[in-house]
């Protein structure tokens, strides 16, 4: 292991809390504006498939760019790319607070597209920055304090989001551009970090090698593999509006808390796991923590009383915080730094399938078969997944520590 001087120590840990600082203002804009967001569609249209257009719209453009997100983060100086996707958010922001007030429904997709390009970009370079910043031995332990203090801004983000739209539909947008505009401003104390020169011309197989990396490494694409299709079927956040507002009978405060939940419970265990970082058993509390994830969703679609839906979703948020850093350790630690970005433009793909795509198929079924049995049964299909590649992936089932 390289050693490092004391001033470059210091420097790296200056522009790691810079970079802590800005990810995670620009998670609290974008939870700030999914709340608000999901909020005004569904009081407009009161329809559940679109709020899964809402999710549609938000992934396509991961699906259009994942060839090139990646590239760029590889090919250009990353805290540029950082700093121009949070600006890209603050656009898309303003841009949402202006049309809120509009009862045509169209340009709040194709705004939420255009902050969907941004967040293209963004989940790449933040993936790929982390182990450029923190210092030799301590990723597993700077992955865990990123994921807490983004779980902070999970946890107040989108109670504020729901208490700003009270005020009315366009505080909430514009509050979030603030925000995401601070995020750009904390940017600069991350210094630069230019890419390293190109060893040959972008080509299609330039292009592909995030693709092809993770090919040929089976823990890591098993990895993957588990939480697209577990949180692909399990996924149920497109579907909270109708639950505050038709079985809760509440308003938009109890979306924020509903939103918020997962993140109480994701908060506690990250800031555990940076403390005590985990280091061994991960494949099988990788499968573990994705089965309690599937009985969770289940719990939660089963409830009738908000407050038990809410524990249910702080299960469901603990457990999804282990399952991310286990995959964000096994991606980063295997990957050489040139191909960081492609890698984890990859994982930001199928972290975003699971994610937004999933939020579109709980529209797609919830319209076939109803809201709560749409629910339930994403959630035994994250069951079923859990067994599955615990019995298919044996290599899964049978990686042990994650520091070395």
């Amino acid at each position: 292991m390289a050693e490092i001087s004391s001033d470059e120590a210091s420097v790296r840990k200056r522009a790691f809390f810079s970079f802590i600082a800005a990810d995670t203002l620009f998670s609290c804009a974008e939870d700030i504006i999914v709340v608000a967001v999901g909020w005004l569609v569904f009081s407009k249209t009161r329809s559940t498939f679109a709020l899964g257009m809402i999710g549609l719209a938000g992934f396509l453009p991961s699906i259009l760019l994942s060839l090139f997100t990646g590239l760029a983060t590889d090919r250009f100086d990353r805290r540029l790319v950082l700093a121009l996707c949070g600006s890209g958010v603050t656009l898309g922001a303003a841009l949402l607070g202006v049309f809120a007030g509009y009862e045509v429904i169209w340009p709040v997709f194709a705004i939420v597209f255009f902050i969907g390009i941004a967040k293209a970009f963004l989940g790449p370079v933040s993936k790929a920055l982390v182990p450029n910043l923190v210092l030799p031995g301590e990723l597993s332990k700077g992955l865990a304090l990123a994921n807490s203090f983004g779980g902070t801004a999970r946890l107040m983000a989108p109670a504020l989001g729901g208490v700003l739209y009270l005020a009315g539909p366009m505080v909430p947008f514009l509050a979030a551009a603030f925000v995401a505009g601070c995020g750009v401003a904390c940017c600069i104390g991350i210094g630069a970090h230019p890419a390293e020169p190109a060893t040959s011309k972008t080509n299609w197989s330039t292009l592909v090698a995030g693709f092809v990396f993770i090919w040929s490494a089976p823990v890591v694409m098993a990895a993957m593999g588990l939480d697209l299709v577990a949180v692909l079927l399990g996924g149920a956040t497109a579907l909270m509006p109708y639950f505050a507002q038709e079985i809760f009978l509440a308003g938009p405060w109890a979306l924020g808390m509903m939103r918020t939940a997962p993140a109480v419970g994701g908060l506690l265990v990250s800031w555990l796991l940076a403390y005590w970082p985990l280091q061994r058993h991960a494949g099988p509390t990788l499968l573990v923590v994705v089965a309690l994830y599937g009985l969770a969703t289940i719990g939660f679609g089963l409830s009738t009383n908000l407050y038990v839906a809410l524990a249910f979703l702080a299960v469901l948020g603990a457990a999804d915080s282990v399952s991310m850093l286990v995959r964000q350790y096994l991606v980063q630690a295997q990957t050489p730094d040139a191909m960081r970005g492609r890698v984890s433009a990859v994982h930001t793909l199928i972290a975003g399938a699971s994610g937004e795509l999933g939020e579109f198929e709980s529209g797609l079924l919830s319209t076939a078969i109803g809201v709560v049995p749409c629910v339930v049964v994403g959630g035994v299909a994250a069951i079923v997944a859990a067994i599955g590649f615990a019995l298919l992936v044996p290599q899964l089932r049978r990686t042990d520590r994650l520091e070395h």
